[in-house]
């Protein structure tokens, strides 16, 4: 199986999320699986079940709050985290959501093990965990049997912005990143581990830069 992966740096939610849109519809034409790796601008996003009241103070304050059609909770993006959009078609794997989840926290749980981290799962709460401090979220989407949305890696120390809210609706939920772990790792550097473990988490055999897939016109006008 042959994968694409686009980093295209850093892009406003509402882009990304348009441009999600068109390469799902694009994998259910056909084409190959697709992996955005990107930073977005400040944003809080809620799940398209999430309850507000897990915004708490970041619902009056000047970061913008996008309703989201993944599922999940509340959570927060913003520079120095890494973002993944897998567009991946479930046919071509396994046609149950749970195990793709599930892969997905196999490939975090890898990307920790490379930069010397033991990570580990919570039942009932879809992410991963070093102790008690959550550092990275997974949040997903299915349409047709093609993937969208998908995961946040905390990177950089600046964690400042979860304080505002009740992560993933979990009440004292504390996060952390690979630098406050003590992992000195540029996005750059840790998005070629991320590519090297989704590889060998979904069996591609090959990837390949996906300088062919960009946004539209329309796509790039959005913020």
């Amino acid at each position: 199986m042959q994968l694409a992966v686009v980093r295209p740096g850093r892009v406003g939610y509402t882009r990304a999320l348009a441009w999600q849109e068109s390469l799902v519809e694009q994998r259910v034409r056909g084409g190959d699986d697709t992996l955005l790796l990107l930073e977005h601008d400040p944003v809080y996003t809620l799940g398209r079940g999430a309850d507000p009241v897990f915004l708490g103070t970041a619902s009056s304050g000047d970061v913008p709050v996008v309703r989201s059609s993944r599922g999940g909770q509340v959570t927060y993006h913003g520079p120095g985290q890494l973002v993944g959009y897998p567009i991946v078609h479930l046919r071509e794997h396994r046609l149950d959501v749970r195990w793709y989840v599930r892969q997905l926290e196999v490939m975090l749980l890898g990307v920790l093990d490379v930069h010397g981290l033991a990570g580990r799962r919570m039942e009932g709460a879809p992410g991963i965990w070093i102790g008690e401090h959550k550092i990275a979220s997974i949040g997903i989407a299915i349409r047709r049997w093609v993937t969208w949305h998908g995961f946040a890696l905390n990177v950089g120390a600046d964690l400042d912005a979860f304080d505002r809210i009740t992560p993933c609706g979990l009440a004292g939920v504390r996060m952390t990143s690979l630098a406050r772990e003590g992992v000195t790792a540029t996005l750059d550097e840790v998005s070629r581990v991320v590519v090297e473990q989704f590889a060998l988490t979904f069996g591609y055999e090959r990837w390949s830069a996906g300088r062919g897939i960009v946004p539209s016109t329309s796509l790039e006008a959005a913020p």
